[in-house]
């Protein structure tokens, strides 16, 4: 959690629709200063627990606590939380300014006090000149940052962001990861951001809590979540990853040897497990390593390294990916640079990646 006191506290959080279990017993902190991302698949329970925190949706059971206020109970308007949602949700009869300053209107604030809260949220969204624009006359870019401003207009304690950038262009979206990160460093209050792309949680977050299934698999600061997952589908959902499936030949000092379709592997050991038992273990794309055959080798006791031959190159701008077909049968990705790779489709190679990479967990039906 961020430095400094809570903002956001659930506790034993749950909700059902029918037979379905959206959010299962969820307990959660989130600091003041803080960007936690809650990520996960469609149908993971990932929005019903931002309208819960929202007040559009009400917890058959447990407790949601705003600035060490339980809220559980009280309407959306009373939470004092700005919400973005997906799909902009601007009205398009009105303008820029008349759009920003709505949630004011309803508040009732003076005209003077919303004179002074659109100037500073038409500096921070960079939108000044466009005020008396209509959406119709807006890029996607610019209605994005409208309905920012208007969530922030009310200066919420929290903001809740639903899957905002999901409408825009690749490009415009890579812009808005940045723009947003500063905004929420610059008003130094919690954002709450829902999403089920990996790149837009890696990119702004301090926290990713993972879910699957109405609960949380893992949360931790988006580094962590990266390199080193809880479980399998944290592993499998975050990054891009090979899936071996092989059998446990031995366990210790903290690592496996296992067989993996006969090619003996030295990888970490996750969890507890007993010679014989079904593994799969997950290694990252970019720590697949392949050279050309006949290269200095490295050391040996210190990787694990197999032949093979490179079926094929996906390039992939920056990077490229490399089709390998290891020498047991089997294909394996690797990820990196052309510039970096004097290796061709066709040609035999040597793949290799430190023991000490990778996960491994214990493969469950």
């Amino acid at each position: 959690m961020g430095e400094g006191p809570v903002s956001l506290s659930l506790r034993g959080i749950s909700k059902r629709f029918g037979q379905v279990k959206a959010v299962d017993g969820i307990d959660l902190s989130v600091g003041q200063d803080e960007f936690l991302s809650l990520l996960g698949p469609s149908g993971s329970g990932k929005t019903t627990l931002l309208r819960i925190i929202a007040g559009l949706e009400l917890p058959d059971r447990g407790t949601v606590v705003v600035g060490g206020q339980d809220v559980t109970r009280q309407p959306p308007y009373r939470r004092k939380i700005g919400m973005v949602f997906q799909n902009f949700l601007l009205f398009p009869h009105k303008t820029v300014a008349e759009n920003i300053i709505f949630p004011l209107r309803m508040q009732r604030a003076s005209r003077e006090e919303c004179v002074e809260r659109l100037g500073w949220a038409l500096n921070l969204l960079k939108l000044k000149g466009l005020e008396a624009r209509y959406p119709n006359q807006l890029s996607g870019g610019q209605q994005q940052r409208v309905s920012l401003a208007r969530g922030l207009i009310s200066r919420p304690t929290l903001l809740l962001l639903d899957e905002p950038l999901a409408n825009l262009d690749r490009e415009l979206r890579a812009e808005m990861e940045v723009e947003i990160r500063r905004y929420q460093k610059e008003l130094r209050i919690p954002f709450i951001y829902v999403t089920h792309n990996q790149e837009e949680a890696l990119t702004m977050s301090d926290r990713i809590a993972v879910m699957r299934n109405g609960v949380f698999e893992q949360i931790a600061p988006r580094v962590e979540v990266y390199q080193k997952p809880a479980t399998a589908f944290v592993a499998s959902f975050v990054g891009q990853s090979n899936h071996l499936l092989g059998k446990v030949m031995q366990c210790a000092a903290g690592q496996l040897v296992i067989d993996w379709k006969g090619r003996e592997l030295t990888v970490p050991c996750n969890e507890t497990l007993g010679a014989g038992e079904a593994v799969r273990f997950m290694i990252k794309h970019e720590d697949v390593q392949l050279r050309a055959m006949g290269r200095a080798s490295r050391d040996q006791a210190a990787f694990n390294r197999l032949k093979g031959k490179l079926r094929d190159i996906i390039f992939k701008g920056q990077t490229a990916n490399f089709i390998l077909e290891i020498d047991n049968g089997c294909e394996l990705i690797a990820s990196g640079s052309l510039r970096d790779t004097d290796v061709r489709a066709g040609d035999s190679v040597l793949v290799e990646w430190p023991q000490t990479a990778g996960v491994c967990f214990r493969d469950k039906p």
